[in-house]
């Protein structure tokens, strides 16, 4: 089997297991919307038994059936495509929105654990010509990492910072996850990304091999820096790309 072979087997099988891993916190977030759809169809019987039923009331809580069943929606489409078989189907990507998109997927994964995300994507950055799906499997990989870290501190000081960033020439664009945890330690820091090495009891030492190999595949690269004042910051650097061109800049 050749290596192009080799490594679309490694991420699919990687991909998979990352959508697995997050599907206690989906799950969670999902029964979230379901029950609010079926106490406002309660609610909708309640209103529709009585005689002179207020129209608007039934009106509102419709609205609110609609409302909750779009949200809950949106989770599922967003871990079908996670899971979808599409080896490297490059296209370009606003980088902002390749963040924005996994937005409920993270707050499901997350929330639950008491901590507090705060976001940065800002408009305008330069486009990337890349495969969507891995940048975010990437991603993903980076942040479940991050609440691990985390999940050591008080839950009232549990932070993670996730966004997009452009370097000053414009050349590079950063996808970046960031924790107040516990940081990495020097011994551990000159290993990290090395396969099969991990610091969890249950880890795979695989989720930052896979985002090296994610951030090679669109020749870029992934890096690790201290985070200010405590933490750490995972950095994943992928090169700007021409829209009309589809030449990297």
């Amino acid at each position: 089997m050749s290596v192009h072979c080799l490594t679309g087997r490694m991420l699919e099988v990687s991909r998979l297991a990352t959508v697995g891993e997050i599907m206690s916190g989906v799950a969670h977030e999902l029964n979230q919307p379901l029950t609010a759809i079926a106490n406002f169809a309660q609610a909708c019987i309640r209103l529709l038994a009585i005689p002179q039923a207020d129209i608007a009331e039934v009106n509102d809580a419709l609205h609110e059936i609609s409302a909750q069943a779009l949200r809950a929606g949106e989770i599922i489409r967003r871990i079908r495509e996670l899971a979808r078989p599409d080896l490297d189907a490059r296209s370009h990507c606003d980088p902002a929105a390749i963040v924005e998109e996994l937005r409920e997927l993270i707050l499901a994964e997350l929330r639950g654990a008491g901590i507090v995300v705060q976001w940065s994507c800002p408009p305008g950055l330069p486009q990337v010509f890349v495969d969507r799906i891995q940048i975010q499997h990437a991603l993903l990989n980076l942040v479940s990492n991050a609440g691990d870290s985390v999940s050591r501190l008080p839950s009232s000081e549990r932070k993670v910072d996730i966004g997009v960033r452009a370097l000053e020439d414009l050349a590079f664009v950063e996808f970046f996850v960031c924790d107040n945890g516990t940081g990495v330690d020097a011994e551990v820091e000159s290993r990290l990304g090395e396969p099969f090495f991990t610091t969890k009891q249950t880890g795979t030492g695989l989720g930052l091999a896979i985002v090296n190999t994610i951030a090679k595949i669109h020749e870029g690269n992934s890096h690790y820096q201290p985070n200010q004042p405590n933490g750490a910051c995972f950095v994943l650097r992928i090169p700007s790309a021409n829209p009309l061109t589809g030449e990297l800049t």
